[in-house]
């Protein structure tokens, strides 16, 4: 049996700097909300968040456009994938809100 495969597309209006700052701020979260391991590693045109605990595994691509969630879950965490990507929406869509009312400065 395969694990279930978390799969998201959120796009946005913000600068590559603007997004960074959202998928670090969801990062942060992450790790104190739920005990997830993360790391981020800057790219010239985009940038991925690699993040982990147990029963999850993935990945947030994030760029000057869209961010592109892509994540396993297996054990408990499969029996909570609807309610684990309903959540994951809605953080990003708040955090991008926020950020979208905020002048940019930059490219």
């Amino acid at each position: 049996m395969t694990a279930p495969t978390l799969s998201l597309h959120r796009e946005h209006h913000l600068d590559l700097p603007a997004a960074r700052e959202v998928a670090r701020h969801w990062a942060a979260k992450a790790e104190q909300k739920l005990g997830m391991a993360c790391r981020y590693e800057e790219g010239p045109d985009h940038d991925t968040l690699h993040f982990s605990r147990t029963g999850l595994e993935g990945q947030l691509r994030v760029d000057a456009k869209c961010f592109e969630l892509q994540a396993q879950l297996s054990g408990m965490m499969a029996a909570f994938k609807g309610a684990i990507e309903t959540e994951i929406v809605r953080q990003l869509d708040r955090l991008i809100a926020g950020r979208a009312d905020t002048p940019h400065t930059g490219a």
